[in-house]
């Protein structure tokens, strides 16, 4: 077993992951909303490899038992669990995002509504 290797590929993957949700943040924060879902769509896809390796890690480890575990992996472990905890703040925070969006364009259609309406002296 490369231990190297999955931990490396783990580590890549959830690395691309994290760029994908800082770039969904990004978008959101510049109300490219039409952006954000597909961000948010490729970070979960670099998620679900990063998962899929760490389980067949796991599957390995089973048969071949481990006797330690190499700082590498350890770092790899942490790195995924980190990106998927950052995936559920970012995502809270795009929602902010949106409904502040969503408040600041009815404000401006009720500005408008009203300068419209407001007889010109």
């Amino acid at each position: 077993m490369d231990i190297e290797k999955f931990s490396m590929s783990i580590i890549l993957h959830a690395g691309n992951a994290k760029n994908y949700l800082h770039e969904a943040l990004q978008e959101a924060r510049n109300a490219a909303f039409d952006q954000v879902e597909s961000k948010i769509k490729q970070a979960s896809d670099e998620l679900l490899k990063a998962h899929k390796v760490q389980t067949e890690f796991i599957q390995e480890d089973s048969k071949q038992k481990l006797e330690n575990l190499p700082v590498l992996l350890v770092h790899a472990q942490d790195h995924l669990m980190t990106v998927m905890s950052e995936k559920s703040l970012i995502e809270e925070m795009i929602e902010i995002y949106r409904s502040q969006h969503e408040l600041n364009e009815k404000v401006d259609r009720m500005i408008e509504g009203k300068s419209a309406s407001k007889p010109k002296e």
